[in-house]
Order: structure tokens, then sequence, then C-alpha cells
């Protein structure tokens, strides 16, 4: 049973999300967005990298598995 984090929530720490939202501020890249913003599209598309996914359709398939 695992009793600390996972590999995935630990290289997250690594991101300084701070500057990344100050990024995302000055590009606006989040001017139209509801629930999908781009800080979680970037954990998606780490997600999908990292677990060597196929496909958009297969990692929105895992993602919704998860989410459920």
């Amino acid at each position: 049973m695992n009793t600390g984090k996972y590999i995935f929530a630990q290289l997250i720490e690594f991101l300084p999300q701070r500057i990344f939202d100050r990024i995302v501020m000055k590009y606006e890249g989040n001017k139209y967005v509801k629930h999908f913003t781009c800080w979680n599209q970037l954990l998606v598309m780490m997600f999908g990298q990292l677990s060597n996914r196929d496909s958009l359709r297969d990692l929105t398939s895992i993602i919704s598995a998860h989410s459920n």
C-alpha cells in the first residue's frame, strides 16, 4: 500500500505554478476558459507523456475513468 506521494505528485511539486500563472495572465491564456484551465491542460499533457499514451482519445478515456 502506498503511504507517500505518487511520483506524478512529486514531479508537480517542482513546477513553479506561480510563474506559470503569471505567464498565463500576461498572455491571457485563460481568458474565455470556464473549467479546463491552462494549468489543467499542462498536467493532463504531462500525464499523457509520462504514461506513454498513444492518442488524445486514449488519454481522455483514462482521465474520465479516473474522475469517475
